[in-house]
């Protein structure tokens, strides 16, 4: 199956959910996978009950990749996710998550992996996952009492101003379902530090982007995302939220840009014993090379990572 398969139930076909997907041109192992659903909500059995009129979606199968792991200790995983791959399961099931890709590098369960963070398909770097309840709880408290640290460095479409601070603007629900919008529907408290380390070099865009330092303290739904976007800096990229999705330099060469521009590049949590546990991820060559078209230098990732950034007022 190559495509998605959408099938409304009709008349005389009511019964359980196997026989449509079957009738629907569905593969067996479809519901196991989590890629069938009864409306928008995940079908979790093949026995289910549907009824005339339900619509039934049935995802197509999409192969998982590979994924480098990056430490493990404690029942703690660091992996590093690639842009392009959901950390769990979406509408297309879970086979190509970054649950599942780790489970397939340690050769463990995908039931025994469990996503601590999460960082958006489109977005790359590190994320931890627990191979135990005591680990899960041990980063959830980490959380709580704020040692559960994490940099991400990215490109915005242009530096935000001013160039250096906290973003405090409360996250809630936007109009589309899917995203996120500061001073939204429900908004909850959502802080975010940041820096801009280098700036595009003069003449290089019409709008000056800039290489950010970005540090989460709270850890919303697309919040970093969402707080440049209200800075009036979108990063690159993201046309959710307003970054572009190609530039155009000044020699007519046109720059597409095929990802969003941000990466987790380090994590850092307590050990058990209370030591420091820092995993980092080196910057993807795709972010690399777009900076560099840009004009950026190279040292500015390094700077980005390890930058100081303000606390919190």
């Amino acid at each position: 199956m190559t495509a998605d398969i959408r099938w409304v139930v009709r008349e005389g076909e009511a019964g359980p959910l196997s026989v449509i997907v079957g009738r629907a041109g569905g593969d067996a192992a479809a519901v196991a996978e989590g890629r069938v659903f009864v409306g928008r909500r995940r079908a979790l059995s093949e026995e289910e009950a549907v009824a005339p009129g339900d619509e039934v979606t049935i995802a197509a199968h999409r192969e998982g990749g590979d994924v480098t792991i990056l430490a493990n200790e404690d029942d703690v995983v660091a992996a590093d996710k690639p842009a392009g791959m959901p950390t769990i399961a979406d509408q297309s099931g879970a086979s190509h998550t970054l649950v599942a890709a780790v489970a397939r590098a340690l050769g463990v369960p995908p039931a025994r992996v469990h996503a601590t963070s999460r960082l958006d398909r489109a977005v790359s770097g590190v994320v931890l996952l627990a191979l135990s309840a005591a680990a899960a709880e041990r980063l959830a408290q980490a959380r709580k009492a704020g040692s559960y640290a994490r940099r991400y460095v990215a490109i915005a479409s242009r530096a935000p101003s001013p160039p250096r601070g906290v973003w405090d603007a409360p996250i809630g629900r936007a109009r589309d379902p899917r995203k996120r919008a500061a001073l939204g529907r429900e908004a909850t408290f959502a802080v975010t530090r940041f820096a801009t380390v280098s700036r595009v070099p003069a003449g290089a865009l019409v709008s000056a982007g800039a290489l950010l330092a970005l540090a989460p303290v709270t850890g919303r739904t697309h919040q970093l995302r969402v707080h440049a976007s209200h800075a009036g800096a979108p990063l690159l990229g993201d046309r959710d939220y307003g970054g572009p999705s190609r530039l155009t330099l000044p020699g007519g060469r046109v720059l597409p840009v095929s990802r969003i521009a941000l990466h987790a590049a380090r994590v850092s949590v307590p050990r058990p014993d209370g030591s420091a546990f820092v995993v980092g991820s080196p910057v993807p060559a795709d972010l690399r090379d777009l900076w560099g078209a840009l004009g950026g230098g190279t040292e500015a990732w390094d700077c980005a990572i390890d930058a100081v950034l303000d606390e919190p007022g």
